[in-house]
């Protein structure tokens, strides 16, 4: 399954949908299925995590415990007895921010590969077994990270937790059926990207928004490269990323965490220790102009989508940089955060409407720079120019205006639901746990997140619906629609395509 860089808005997603929703496309394990800062990828170690000696738990959050085993590999767990069901997640710090030119899609196509055997077992066998333990499985990639995950009656965790080491450690396969498999990913993109007038259009967006950035390739991969792709090239990069220190195995439900840290020990404790690699800083350039596209597909509709660069949360201190990534998140929620918010108010609603919807999203947080972006379908009589227009005078409003404190209390109120609301999933928690120790924040940070959310004044929001949004670092995109006439018929599902 591929998840685009879009929807990053880690803290918006976990606080107002109340789950951990993963930037993504097709199923999802809760969800089906989105300063002028140019920073490097980040390596995003656990700096933020208190050193300890290996094989030690330690309780680094309400109810959260953690542990590092002598290899490198990270342990969390977090008990929740509610219910007699256990998720182990394995998460890999390798993404499509990890790639090269010349190879993109291969972190998405190991993904894929990971169920094709080890050893032991033969294609499509770890799936199979743990379906007949009662449980499912899949994963996900992302330009971040890479993660697998199964959900499993509790007392199945042991042999989840073998089954899932033993792909890790001794994952192998056979040319021909890396040959099967890649015929199942091309036929994932065209079903995905390439007959989806819509997602072209993002993916072509992406690609001129940053140019040296590693976000600039799409997860899924250029076909181009996909065709070039070879088995060879997808053991390479497992050698090099797939190493204990460069993973973490959250467990989540109804658990002891001692056990859970013994299990693991036997599990993935075994597994030789090898060093990360290291990662070479790709820092984007500064945009100096706007940059426009238009994409010409069958469609019904026209699309307007325009990105802003704007900072992202390098960490949960005070600084600049970090509080306006928070009052942008603040931004976007006031614009789009809750039914009836403004850009509905102004665009979709009334006679004179100008859209039938719109979107506003701020990427909180990430490996790589980070992006505001703003959407909306024009109404039937509309233009694209009209509907792009009304969107940056509903921010221009607020830049000159500002909010009131009563319409930030309420998008907080929604996040304080939100937050008891996620608790009732496993899942959830698993996830969020997972993708905080990918991205390098403390297991906390959700409680932290809350109270430097809580602490954004109206005039911060104001402050940075001022600066961020000029053209100088502007990039748009529109989808002309063209004649259904010509446009592909609906394509099956692939047969092997899991996600």
């Amino acid at each position: 399954m591929t998840f685009t860089p879009s929807f990053r808005a880690a803290a918006v997603a976990l606080l107002l949908a109340g789950g951990a929703v993963l930037h993504g496309c097709a199923s999802h394990p809760e969800t089906s299925q989105t300063a002028q800062t140019a920073h490097a990828p980040q390596a995003a170690p656990d700096a933020q995590q208190p050193p300890q000696p290996p094989n030690v738990l330690a309780q680094v959050a309400a109810g959260v415990y953690q542990a590092r085993l002598d290899n490198g590999l990270t342990l969390i767990v977090k008990p929740d007895r509610r219910s007699p069901v256990a998720v182990q997640m394995l998460w890999v710090r390798v993404g499509s921010i990890d790639e090269v030119d010349g190879a993109s899609g291969i972190a998405h196509m190991l993904e894929h590969m990971m169920f094709k055997g080890t050893k032991k077992l033969g294609p499509g066998e770890i799936s199979r077994r743990v379906a007949l333990l009662g449980g499912r499985d899949n994963a996900f990639t992302t330009s971040d990270y890479t993660a697998y995950f199964q959900q499993v009656p509790a007392a199945a965790l042991p042999q989840v937790m073998a089954l899932q080491a033993d792909s890790f450690e001794n994952n192998q396969w056979p040319d021909d059926e890396f040959t099967r498999e890649m015929a199942v990913v091309k036929e994932e993109r065209r079903l995905r990207t390439d007959d989806q007038p819509r997602a072209r259009l993002y993916e072509q967006q992406m690609a001129a928004a940053f140019v040296a950035s590693p976000y600039h390739r799409p997860v899924i991969g250029w076909m181009g490269d996909l065709d070039s792709m070879t088995a060879d090239d997808v053991r390479a990069f497992r050698q090099s990323w797939y190493v204990p220190a460069n993973a973490a195995v959250v467990v989540a439900g109804d658990v002891d965490p001692a056990a859970v840290l013994a299990l693991a020990q036997k599990t993935y404790g075994r597994i030789p220790a090898r060093a990360v690699p290291g990662r070479k800083p790709r820092p984007e350039p500064q945009q100096h102009g706007p940059r426009r596209l238009e994409l010409r597909a069958p469609a019904e509709q026209a699309v307007v989508s325009l990105v802003f660069k704007v900072p992202g949360l390098q960490g949960l201190a005070a600084t600049p940089e970090n509080d306006d990534a928070l009052a942008l998140t603040v931004l976007a929620a006031v614009l789009d955060g809750y039914q009836g918010a403004r850009l509905e108010r102004a665009l979709v609603q009334g006679k004179d409407r100008v859209a039938d919807s719109v979107n506003a999203d701020n990427g909180l947080m990430g490996r790589g720079p980070q992006l505001f972006s703003l959407l909306a379908v024009p109404a039937k009589g509309r233009t694209p120019a009209q509907a792009e227009a009304a969107l940056r005078a509903e921010v221009a409003r607020i830049a000159r205006e500002g909010v009131g404190q009563a319409e930030l209390e309420r998008v907080k109120t929604q996040w304080i639901a939100g937050q008891v609301y996620k608790r009732d999933s496993v899942m959830a928690q698993a996830q969020e746990l997972g993708s905080y120790w990918a991205l390098g924040l403390p297991l906390d940070a959700d409680e932290k997140l809350i109270e430097r959310l809580r602490a954004i004044t109206p005039a911060q929001v104001q402050a940075v619906a001022r600066q961020y949004f000029g053209d100088e670092q502007m990039t748009a995109a529109t989808l002309a629609p063209q004649s259904l006439k010509n446009r592909p018929r609906p394509r099956p599902a692939p047969a092997g395509l899991r996600h």
